[in-house]
């Protein structure tokens, strides 16, 4: 089998189909698709048992408690045979030829892992947004050359396909909220050769819920994550690479985590959090011009943003988070 694709489901019955349909009618035939129901109460089951009698070769079905995101995921670790591992979320979708591409990269160049551009859309299949992962570099990526990708990259585990044997002894972490940043960094640093394609093969349905909802205590999580990444880089064969290792603090550990502070309401949680952030920059070491400087893709990161954003992070670097949160209570980014 060349490549196992894990779809966590839960609770998805309206967009289920969409997604599996693009799933089933890719080019590549080797592939399996491992559709684990993590407990959904709503008719998602019904819809998977409809496509395990139509696809009865390619949809391999399980039915578990719920457990979360997570966990589901490594629920289809520990059951996929193939080469190389690729998860969908079960909102989303693909285009038929995304893992006849990647694959075919993989093999050609080498690489652990195969990274592709993605797209946000909204519930007609609008794109919202174009989401560029790794541009001005060639098909094949040395990252011992090119290490800035380390700092750089997105780390979404949607739009790659990784070696099935970059998981032996890792997994994501059961119960935390922000586990794509805590385990693909991680994964990363296992690598030598990577691998990219400029198509955006993957849609990332962003949903009229999820954008609306308000964010709690579980940003957390964030710091938490970077924290682990640290301690995996400096176990790494990329240890001595310091700059890139603050410019990951700078992305996930700051920027990131001021994106999620602007959607949290209460007052006595907002204020935890930014002073968690204090924190966590204050024992780096890292400067506000650093911040400030922080460079992805060769380019100013915070000139890169709209201005509403750009306001929004300046008044924090700059110790004016009443005003700021003022601003931001009435209108967010």
């Amino acid at each position: 089998m060349k490549i196992s694709v894990i779809v966590p489901v839960y609770n998805v019955e309206n967009y289920l189909e969409k997604c599996l349909n693009s799933l089933v009618n890719q080019t590549l035939e080797e592939i399996e698709i491992l559709v684990i129901n993590d407990g959904s109460t709503d008719g998602s089951q019904k819809i998977i048992d409809d496509f395990q009698r139509k696809f009865p070769q390619k949809i391999k079905a399980f039915s578990k408690e719920n457990g979360g995101l997570s966990d589901a995921r490594n629920f289809g670790i520990d059951r996929a045979s193939g080469n190389f591992l690729a998860f969908v979320d079960s909102d989303d979708y693909v285009s038929e030829n995304m893992f006849m591409e990647m694959y075919d990269l993989a093999i050609k160049n080498e690489a652990e892992l195969v990274i592709c551009n993605l797209q946000k859309v909204d519930e007609n299949g609008n794109v919202t947004q174009k989401l560029t992962q790794i541009p001005n570099l060639s098909e094949k990526i040395e990252l011992e050359k090119n290490f800035s990708v380390f700092s750089d990259l997105s780390y979404f585990a949607c739009n790659k396909i990784f070696k099935k044997e970059l998981f032996d002894g890792k997994r994501f972490q059961k119960g935390m909220h922000f586990e794509d940043i805590e385990l693909i960094p991680q994964i990363l640093l296992q690598c030598k050769t990577l691998a990219k394609t400029d198509a955006f093969h993957y849609q990332y349905l962003e949903r009229i819920n999820s954008i609306s909802k308000s964010h709690t205590e579980r940003g957390f999580d964030i710091l938490k994550a970077v924290k682990n990444v640290e301690n995996a880089f400096e176990n790494s064969i990329y240890s001595l690479k310091k700059n890139e290792l603050k410019g990951f603090q700078i992305l996930e550990g700051v920027y990131t985590f001021l994106a999620y502070l602007a959607f949290v309401k209460d007052d006595d949680v907002y204020k935890k959090m930014n002073k968690a952030l204090k924190e966590f920059i204050k024992e780096r070491d890292i400067s506000v011009i650093e911040i400030l400087n922080y460079k992805r893709f060769g380019r100013n990161y915070l000139l890169s943003l709209s201005h509403k954003k750009r306001i929004y992070y300046l008044l924090n670097f700059f110790g004016l988070e009443t005003l700021l949160r003022k601003i931001y209570m009435r209108t967010r980014f």
